[in-house]
């Protein structure tokens, strides 16, 4: 199992540990969740505190924009160095061209779906994309409950790449811990964003490491 620890649960007020026991883990990325307060009814981070990040993170950044038009920051997450750019679908009028864009910029694409949006309306894109981040809270806040339908939809996902013979890894984000990632390991998916689990736990690393053992 990949793991994405996410930062956004780390110590804002003294950001060098987390980020020194991330690049030390066995941790396969760093997700950046980046929210407006208009997509979702939060504010995060942005540009400036991501840039530092990128300086000290030896992790490949896996960039989440919970934000209106993500289209307008394309080149600014590519000179992050970002892996991974990943925007929501029910963000993107355009998403087809998103996705060229972020694919033309010399990044992975991914497209985000909530938990209230069906996977069926990604028929027309799984070829194209590099990932899928299913959202297992509703975006906006850490720590969230883990909504249970999010294993269906995992389940469904794994099929519909398969039937298409698409070459996307399954993402879920939201309430991931040991208990229900093993059942999303066992529905199909591929990679584990943790925020709280991990930042909060005793031993953050051991935590990313039994993640991975899934």
């Amino acid at each position: 199992m990949l793991v994405s620890p996410s930062l956004l649960s780390a110590d804002f007020g003294c950001l060098a540990p987390d980020l020194e026991m991330i690049n030390a883990s066995e941790a396969d990325y760093l997700h950046l969740d980046v929210m407006d307060g208009v997509f979702v009814p939060n504010i995060s981070f942005g540009f400036p505190v991501m840039k530092a990040v990128a300086k000290r993170c030896t992790k490949p950044l896996d960039v989440h924009l919970m934000i209106v038009q993500p289209e307008k920051w394309i080149s600014q997450v590519r000179d992050l160095g970002a892996e991974i750019m990943n925007v929501h679908q029910e963000a993107c009028p355009q998403l087809h061209s998103v996705i060229q864009r972020i694919h033309a910029a010399g990044m992975k694409a991914g497209v985000t779906i909530n938990p209230g949006t069906p996977v069926n309306t990604l028929v027309d894109i799984i070829e194209d994309v590099d990932l899928v981040l299913v959202m297992s809270v509703n975006p906006g806040f850490g720590g969230q409950k883990f909504i249970p339908h999010a294993v269906r939809k995992v389940n469904e996902l794994r099929q519909l790449i398969t039937s298409t013979a698409s070459s996307a890894i399954i993402e879920v984000d939201g309430g991931v811990n040991l208990e229900t990632g093993r059942l999303l390991a066992e529905a199909g998916a591929d990679m584990l964003v943790a925020g709280s689990f991990v930042f909060g736990a005793d031993n953050p690393s051991d935590t990313i490491c039994k993640l991975k053992q899934l």
